[in-house]
């Protein structure tokens, strides 16, 4: 998972891509208007409002024929002014002027109104398929974006592309439209002083051509690093507690200063090319102002045009420059929102790992028999089989337990039940029905996974335990809770289930949030229920009390539950041992203390009974041969 936590990690990903380094300079990939491309991606999204956009870019565009029309009233009031021959009538060019400009406002005002929440809209709707589309991603995604990284995409490349759909396009037919109706009244007043004011014109368009061309990669870097300053920041207020309590303060404020410093670098060198990108076409464009106001001048002095048209010309011509002008704003905003698109559809474009192929033929009604039969699972990018030729059998209403190291496989027995791993088909079945056959959704509501690591969210304790179902009454609520050891903890909180656990459950100890986590997936009352060491940060009185209330609330369920220790797995009705991916043990409590291996000897190493220190140490080297002193012994001492 690339981090925005390590220094390393923000140049990382821009040189790897953009073809690494050359002399300790980043060799950029020379862009090119292909990256535009990217933009089509949004068409989709934009067709959906097409009558609004076509509505609103003809009432802007009929705004700009408005504005093109104003400096008419002007000529002509200047050129009776100039023109001892005619009377002026000067109050009707005025209120010609004033009626145009209201109109025009009246216009445009409402149509700009609407395409700004057209642009809202077209980014809510980026944003609702974005958040969709991740929801249904596995590890292996959440491996490769982390969530600083997917909260960057989701803000702030959304806003880019935001900024496009609100002006870009408006800015592009503005910019054709104010180029054709300029040098058409600028050609019907003096063709001759047209020609010489768009000389410098031409260079003008190939400067900001070229130079857009190589602003691509400075965008795409600047996102990859604001990209890192997030994921570094979101992981560092998920681990404040252990920096605090480590006393790492100052170095993580180093770090920080590392990775933003590492942004505001990339951040100021693409500001820095677009301003000399500006730079250099506002200096191209001053040369037209200059020729009109020499050549121009001289064609009036020689009567050749009029002071009016003069006037008007100098006006279409603002119009026009301006318009030329402003070229490098449109470009590099087409160009940052093409950096945002590729970066967005980066994510869309990632298939979902488990894809849901249901089949119509699989039961409604579950009895809850799940079934692994040679169970072979690799993890992607992992060189070795996490799992090899497992087979489980649990019975309907049945409990069975699995034990092993940690790394022995057993999270992944349980993920592959529920498809949190692309299961493959033909190895694990419910009711004798290949899981692959039924949806995901239908799978995952009669099988409930309660998983290692508790997770609770900024809410109640009540919303918590009821998260699939917020009207469950509190009756319910508290039958789940006092199964799952909870309910004398609840007395010790200020508002018992209406207490805030803060983020994360930060306000509760370890073995509480494990407590709240069981409930919540005892409250569903599934037909299966998959326990990943549910009981590590609870002692061994309240892990009695679980165990009688699991007894209670699941007769007649099907329970499959993961635990280090001996005194947990006792309670099933049948045991596996499991250890670097295969089944090493299988049987009952008693038949595997008969056979006098690991389970037995694990049985030992925990029990109360006194060992001498030789003892206890040959049965821990019987565990673990490989880290008798490490990896073993710190199971059991945990345990």
């Amino acid at each position: 998972m690339r981090s925005g936590g390590f220094s390393g990690g923000s140049g990382g990903y821009s040189s790897g891509r953009w073809g690494g380094t050359v002399g300790g300079r980043i060799n950029r990939e020379r862009s090119s208007f292909k990256h535009l491309g990217y933009l089509t991606k949004l068409f989709p999204y934009i067709a959906k409002y097409k009558w609004i956009l076509v509505i609103c870019i003809a009432a802007i565009l009929c705004h700009r024929g408005l504005m093109a029309y104003m400096p008419q009233f002007m000529k002509v009031a200047l050129n009776d002014l100039a023109d001892p021959n005619v009377v002026p009538e000067t109050y009707k060019q005025a209120i010609g002027l004033l009626v145009t400009t209201i109109v025009s406002i009246i216009v445009y005002v409402p149509a700009r109104r609407a395409l700004r929440r057209l642009s809202i809209s077209i980014t809510y709707d980026l944003r609702q398929r974005f958040f969709s589309h991740v929801q249904f991603q596995g590890p292996s995604f959440f491996n490769k974006f982390g969530t600083g990284d997917l909260m960057s995409r989701a803000v702030n490349d959304i806003n880019m592309v935001r900024m496009a759909v609100s002006f870009g396009w408006v800015n592009l037919m503005v910019f054709v439209f104010t180029v054709f109706a300029s040098l058409a009244f600028m050609l019907s007043m003096s063709p001759k002083l047209t020609l010489a004011v768009i000389i410098p014109l031409p260079f003008v368009g190939l400067v900001g051509f070229l130079m857009a061309r190589g602003i691509y990669p400075y965008y795409r870097e600047r996102q990859e690093a604001l990209a890192d300053v997030t994921s570094f920041t979101q992981e560092n207020l998920n681990g404040i507690r252990t920096i605090q309590a480590m006393a790492q303060e100052e170095h993580e404020i180093e770090r920080f200063k590392e990775s933003s410093t590492s942004y505001i670098k990339k951040f100021y060198r693409a500001t820095r090319y677009q301003t000399f990108m500006n730079v250099y076409i506002n200096a191209l464009t001053t040369i037209s102002p200059v020729i009109i106001l020499v050549y121009g001048g001289l064609l009036v002095l020689n009567n050749e045009i009029k002071i009016g048209d003069f006037t008007a010309f100098s006006v279409y011509l603002t119009m026009l420059v301006g318009q030329v002008s402003s070229i490098g704003f449109s470009l590099s905003m087409f160009v940052a929102a093409a950096a945002g698109t590729s970066r967005i559809f980066e994510i869309l474009e990632s298939d979902p790992e488990v894809t849901d192929d249901a089949n119509t033929a699989v039961p409604q009604t579950i009895r809850g028999r799940l079934e692994f039969k040679d169970l072979t699972y690799r993890y992607p990018e992992t060189g070795i089989d996490t799992l090899s030729n497992i087979n489980i059998t649990l019975e309907a209403g049945k409990t069975v337990a699995l034990l092993g190291r940690i790394g022995s496989g057993k999270s992944t027995v349980l993920k592959a039940a529920v498809r949190m791993i692309d299961t493959p088909r033909n190895h694990v079945f419910l009711d004798g029905h290949d899981i692959c056959d039924y949806s995901v959704k239908q799978l995952r509501e009669v099988i409930s996974l309660v998983p290692q690591h508790a997770f609770l969210f900024s809410a109640t304790v009540k919303e918590n335990i009821t998260y699939d179902d917020p009207k469950r009454d509190e009756e319910e609520v508290m039958r789940a809770a006092s199964s799952a050891g909870l309910e004398e903890a609840l007395k010790d909180l200020a508002q018992g289930l209406d207490t805030m656990v803060g983020e994360r459950g930060i306000t509760l100890s370890g073995g509480q949030k494990q407590r709240a986590t069981l409930a919540r997936g005892l409250i569903r009352e599934s037909e299966i229920l998959l326990l990943d060491d549910c009981f590590s940060s609870v002692d061994t009185r309240t892990e009695e009390l679980i165990i009688d209330g699991l007894h209670q609330m699941r007769a007649g369920k099907s329970t499959l539950l993961i635990s280090h220790r001996v005194s947990t797995a006792r309670h099933a009705d049948y045991i596996y041992v499991l250890d670097a991916g295969g089944i090493i043990e299988a049987g009952t409590h008693d038949e595997l203390l008969a056979r006098d291996g690991y389970y037995a000897n694990l049985e030992k190493v925990q029990s109360n009974q006194e060992q001498s220190a030789q003892e206890k140490e040959k049965l821990l080297e019987q565990l673990n041969p490989e880290s008798p002193s490490n990896d073993t012994q710190a199971t059991a001492s945990t345990t």
